[in-house]
C-alpha cells in the first residue's frame, strides 16, 4: 500500500477563471433594442439639467436609473429597496442595469435620490422612451415570463414577456 499524499487545493480563484452566465434572454435582447435606440443618449439629454458637472457623490446615470424602473415594473417591485436589492442579488439584473457585472449596484438611497431629482414631466419621457423603443421594434407587451424558477418550475418572480423578445 503506498502512502496517502494530501494535495492542498488553491486558496484563490481568479474572477476571470469563473464561468459566465449568457444572463437572462429576456434582459440581454432589451439591453440590445435599447442600446439599438440610443436610449442612454435620449435619457441624459432629457435629464441633463438636473444633473451638476461635479458635485459631491457621483450620481445614478440617467439610462442606469430608468432600467431600474424597467426591472421593478417588470418584476413587479414596489419599493426602491426592492430595486436596489434585485439588482445586488441577480448577476442578470446587475449586468442589464450597469453593463457590467463587477459594477456595484446602486443603493436604494442613491435610486431615492435621483428619484426626488428629477421631475414627473422628465420620467414620463424617459418611461415613453423605453416603450417607444420597444413598439418601433414591433413588440409588444403580453403575458408573463418567469425571471427566476423555483423548484416547482414556477415563477417566483413574473417578467411581463414583450411578444417575441
Amino acid at each position: 500500500m503506498g502512502k496517502r499524499t494530501s494535495k492542498q487545493a488553491p486558496m484563490f480563484v481568479a474572477a476571470t477563471e469563473l464561468p459566465v452566465s449568457p444572463g437572462h434572454p429576456f434582459y440581454a435582447k432589451l439591453n440590445t433594442i435599447l442600446d439599438g435606440a440610443g436610449f442612454d443618449r435620449f435619457a441624459e439629454e432629457q435629464c441633463q439639467r438636473f444633473y451638476a458637472p461635479v458635485m459631491g457623490r457621483p450620481s445614478l446615470p440617467p439610462g442606469r436609473y430608468f432600467r431600474l424602473l424597467l426591472v421593478g415594473y417588470f418584476e413587479g417591485l414596489d419599493s426602491e429597496r426592492g430595486m436596489a436589492w434585485r439588482a445586488a442579488d441577480s448577476l442578470a439584473v446587475r449586468t442589464f442595469v450597469s453593463r457590467d457585472p463587477d459594477t456595484a449596484a446602486p443603493d436604494h438611497s442613491t435610486i431615492s435620490r435621483t428619484r426626488r431629482v428629477i421631475d414627473v414631466e422628465t420620467l414620463y419621457r424617459g418611461a415613453t422612451g423605453h416603450l417607444s423603443a420597444l413598439y418601433r421594434e414591433g413588440r409588444r407587451p403580453t403575458g408573463l415570463v418567469g425571471a427566476d424558477r423555483g423548484a416547482g418550475g414556477s415563477a417566483e418572480n413574473g417578467v411581463p414577456s414583450t411578444g417575441s423578445l
